[in-house]
């Protein structure tokens, strides 16, 4: 079940970007940014997975919250720190660039 929360989530906010670039950006923008979410979704769950390995077994914590769904949490961790500071000025408005 979090398996496909977290993968849902990810889709939702793909489909986000992608939208709000293409429009801001134009056609080639918003598919290029998709390629860069879908990039670093895969090489980041391998990498993440390889961690997840080392830490513990593979039926992790319960039957919920296995060493797959540690790793795929362990990734969307990462990701939103790495696409908050990526993304900001994408999705900042008018009045917070009025302040910088």
């Amino acid at each position: 079940m979090v398996n496909a929360f977290l993968l849902f989530a990810h889709c939702v906010f793909l489909l986000i970007v992608f939208s709000k670039k293409w429009q801001t950006e134009g056609l080639s923008a918003g598919i290029q940014d998709a390629a860069l979410i879908g990039l670093l979704f895969s090489v980041g769950w391998s990498i993440s997975t390889i961690i997840s390995k080392t830490l513990m077994q593979p039926e992790g914590f319960g039957i919920y919250f296995d060493r797959d769904s540690f790793s795929l949490t362990l990734l969307t961790l990462c990701e939103i720190a790495f696409y908050f500071v990526y993304y900001k000025p994408t999705f900042s408005t008018a009045a917070d660039k009025g302040k910088q």
